[in-house]
């Protein structure tokens, strides 16, 4: 339920895709989780109207304002992100799948993800049964492991969203926090491996648009 997350899928697809060495792991970092969450008053509406409207312009991704409309709503990301965290324990193979997924049902389908009822039909098309991840998704262990990802996302330094972090030997280097477009964000993971992996030499790795 970041918009800006949103705003930054194409180019963090692209560039995952274009690195199949990486291995992609997902935190939920808590944007409004809880006592955190915020109601959906006008104020709350001209402010995400106008962060809709700059990563729009910014990324093309689509935004359905419809959602800005409900009345008596409140904007607590807790659920969805421990959609997230269910999905990574249950299916971790389909998380990256399904963070997209989210995405695209809260931002260009107006789905409020904020309420249970709707996660049955998103599950539609992934690999995992329904009833489990109900189940899982409402218990308190899967809500603790939620928060507990919270806790580390800040631990790791990710104050703002997205944040992209690159770990290696248990160790973990800041290398994008905020939107980047798909140029510049391969060229800082090309530059991450070349820097971190001892049999990469330089230029023995090509960017998307094919530089080496």
């Amino acid at each position: 339920m970041c918009s800006w997350c949103w705003g930054f899928a194409p180019a963090f697809g692209a560039v995952v895709d274009h690195h199949p060495e990486l291995t992609i792991n997902v935190l939920a970092g808590g944007l409004r989780p809880g006592e955190n969450a915020e109601p959906l008053n006008d104020q709350m509406r001209q402010m995400l109207g106008h962060h809709w409207e700059q990563v729009e312009q910014a990324s093309g991704q689509p935004f359905d304002r419809t959602g800005l409309d409900r009345q008596d709503w409140v904007y607590d990301t807790e659920l969805a992100d421990t959609a997230v965290v269910t999905m990574r324990n249950l299916a971790s193979d389909q998380v990256l799948a399904w963070v997209h997924h989210l995405h695209e049902a809260f931002y260009a389908k107006a789905v409020d993800i904020t309420h249970p009822d709707v996660y049955p039909s998103l599950l539609a098309g992934f690999d995992v049964d329904a009833e489990a991840f109900m189940s899982a998704l409402q218990s308190p262990e899967m809500r603790a492991a939620t928060w507990q990802d919270f806790g580390l996302a800040r631990q790791l330094g990710a104050s703002g969203f997205p944040t992209v972090l690159g770990v290696r030997d248990g160790k973990a280097m800041m290398l994008t926090r905020g939107y980047t477009d798909a140029e510049t964000f391969d060229k800082i993971i090309h530059r991450w491996i070349e820097l971190t992996v001892p049999d990469v030499a330089p230029g023995a790795s090509c960017t998307i648009d094919g530089v080496c």
